[in-house]
């Protein structure tokens, strides 16, 4: 133990957000948290991460989850330990900026439900977007904790860093975070960070750093030595890659030294040992390039970016040109002035290329979100936009310059008024005011006993099957080729449905065998092939959210006609000639692929 308690480095575990968010896409559920968590609160870490971030998103669109449930929950499983979460200041847990009364709302519910140090970051890091959140959560009595972005540009250094941090401090911020979302710090950039920011603050200084280059371990080491005492980790068994550095490992890198956490490496073991089994049910949500890459220094890719963008990329079956998505990330990154890669502009970011590549052309679809930023949407960028890319996105209308939620009017009594009678409680309201549609669709759900959470999937191709038997080898001629095939079950059955793995001439693939009473093809969607001018078509799989014309309407040429939503980011379809609607072959909520005739002009 250390001699001097003031030197004792202390550890805040991020396993029940911030890991899961970064290695399975947020899929994490509730009540495999449960089971852990007295072991964890007895622990004695400084605190647990457990809300915010994308866990709000999942829990409302894909577990089935009320999110807010799932803090009362976890505060009650963690009575020992000061509770975290992330909040993207204006943006709540949102992609949008929301008003003033929404934000204090937000704040003083999720503070009332078991949140003890709000963690507050902007992604462009206008700290304007923080002002109204910072000042909540001191109403609230809570610990406000301002974050830094950090990321490599032509325009970021560390004079902007140390500046930002003094206005934190200024606005009330209790301590500050050195964000590093993306895995981008080095060890000797670390130390002199930590230095400058230490030497320019009287409050903690914190180091949240992804292990995505494989150096952040180096860089908690280089932190501590030049100061810094609280650091981000994860129990090993979401640690490492495009998560954090194990906290076993920060454990033992300290033990017996002037920095000693004073932790039980056995106990926190322990609680990995039993997460590890916890995390091969989640199999399915694996994926490579989560993984530790350095190749994350050139693409500046976050961790829970990655393993969404891999899953969302999966959907569309073209997880294949992720590699490219990679390669245009940093491309559009520069085309919109360089701002931090962390949701939501991560999001609206990584949406955009995906759609560059799968489309074959750069910008052919540009995004709402994407045109929201270029008009001050989201706050003043780190550097101006390409002139080309604005033009074709906005054309020549100007950028708004103030912070974007003073134009923002009071929105918690139309929210309450729209939602009516299927919000129970404040906290209700709030699930509907952050996403309208699918909060709406929850809500409605619960009432009717009709939620139903997304399916655990199988594992993905090259995953190691969740327990391996001999395989049985084999070879099948099909029209003149012979194929080597190997088949191994993995010994699971779900309802009746076995799942296997067969490896076709070395290639693996996760299938899954039903009765034949039990399958049931995919629907056809029974829309005719785009082929003209007049059709209107989407160029990403997606739902439609709008629809803004009717039958017998007169549009013009490059009007909106269709709403669609993929991956989370909301994207106008436009006509192609002028004339008249003559056919919708969609609704909202209908689900749309590439190439499918939505709506009929003449």
């Amino acid at each position: 133990m250390p001699a001097n308690p003031d030197s004792r480095v202390r550890l805040s575990d991020v396993v029940l957000r911030d890991g899961h968010q970064s290695l399975i896409a947020t899929r994490l559920r509730t009540d495999d948290m449960l089971p852990v968590c007295p072991a964890l609160d007895a622990i004695g870490f400084e605190s647990l991460e457990v809300w915010g971030g994308a866990t709000f998103d999942a829990c409302v669109r894909f577990l089935k989850e009320d999110p807010w449930q799932r803090l009362q929950r976890l505060k009650a499983a963690l009575p020992n330990t000061p509770l975290q979460m992330l909040l993207r200041g204006q943006n709540l847990v949102g992609y949008r900026h929301y008003a003033d009364d929404v934000v204090e709302a937000f704040v003083a519910r999720a503070a009332a439900g078991g949140i003890d140090i709000f963690r507050l970051f902007d992604p462009l890091n206008d700290l304007r977007n923080l002002e109204t959140a910072m000042a909540a959560v001191k109403a609230a009595g809570k610990h406000a904790q301002g974050a830094l972005c950090y990321t490599v540009s032509p325009v970021h250094d560390l004079e902007m860093y140390v500046r930002d941090a003094r206005r934190l401090v200024a606005m009330g911020a209790d301590s500050i975070a050195i964000k590093d979302m993306a895995g981008l710090l080095t060890p000797y950039a670390t130390a002199e960070l930590v230095a400058a920011l230490l030497d320019a603050v009287e409050v903690p200084v914190h180091l949240h750093a992804h292990a995505t280059s494989g150096l952040a371990a180096q860089c908690h080491l280089k932190a501590v030595e030049a100061g810094c005492r609280h650091l981000d980790t994860c129990c090993a068994a979401f640690a490492g890659g495009a998560s954090h550095p194990a906290s076993e490992a920060m454990v033992a890198t300290f033990h017996d030294t002037d920095y000693d956490t004073g932790l039980d490496l056995e106990a926190i073991k322990a609680v990995s040992d039993r997460l590890r089994e916890v995390r091969r049910e989640y199999a399915g949500f694996e994926s490579e390039v989560t993984r530790e890459d350095i190749g994350v220094l050139v693409s500046q890719v976050p961790g829970g970016m990655m393993s969404n963008l891999a899953h969302q990329l999966r959907e569309q079956n073209a997880l294949s040109r992720i590699r490219e998505v990679f390669d245009e990330i940093p491309r559009v990154r520069a085309d919109l002035g360089y701002p931090p890669l962390v949701t939501p502009t991560s999001q609206f970011i990584g949406s955009q290329a995906v759609t560059n590549v799968l489309t074959g052309e750069r910008y052919k679809t540009i995004s709402n979100e994407i045109k929201r930023y270029l008009l001050g949407g989201y706050g003043r960028p780190p550097a101006p936009a390409d002139p080309e890319l604005r033009r074709r996105a906005v054309g020549q209308e100007p950028a708004e310059q103030g912070r974007p939620a003073d134009l923002l009017p009071p929105e918690m009594a139309r929210f309450r008024a729209a939602i009516g009678t299927l919000a129970e409680s404040e906290e209700d309201v709030l699930t509907y005011a952050l996403f309208p549609d699918i909060g709406r669709d929850f809500l409605q759900g619960r009432r009717d006993g009709s939620l139903i959470p997304e399916p655990l999937p199988a594992p993905d191709v090259g995953q190691r099957p969740v327990s391996e038997g001999t395989p049985t080898e084999f070879v099948i001629d099909v029209h003149g080729e012979s194929y080597d095939v190997q088949i191994t079950g993995v010994g699971r059955d779900r309802g009746g449905r076995r799942q296997v793995y067969l490896t076709l001439d070395g290639m693996p693939e996760a299938v899954v065998f039903e009765p034949r009473d039990r399958y049931q093809p995919p629907p056809e969607s029974g829309r005719a092939r785009a082929s003209g001018a007049g059709h209107v078509t989407t160029a990403m799989p997606g739902n439609i959210v709008d629809v803004l014309v009717a039958v017998g309407d007169r549009v013009e040429e490059g009007q909106a006609v269709l709403i669609t939503e993929a991956m989370k980011m909301e994207t106008e379809l436009h006509a192609r000639r002028a004339g008249t609607v003559i056919a919708l072959h969609v609704a909202r909520g209908e689900r749309v692929m590439p190439g499918e005739v939505l709506v009929e002009i003449e």
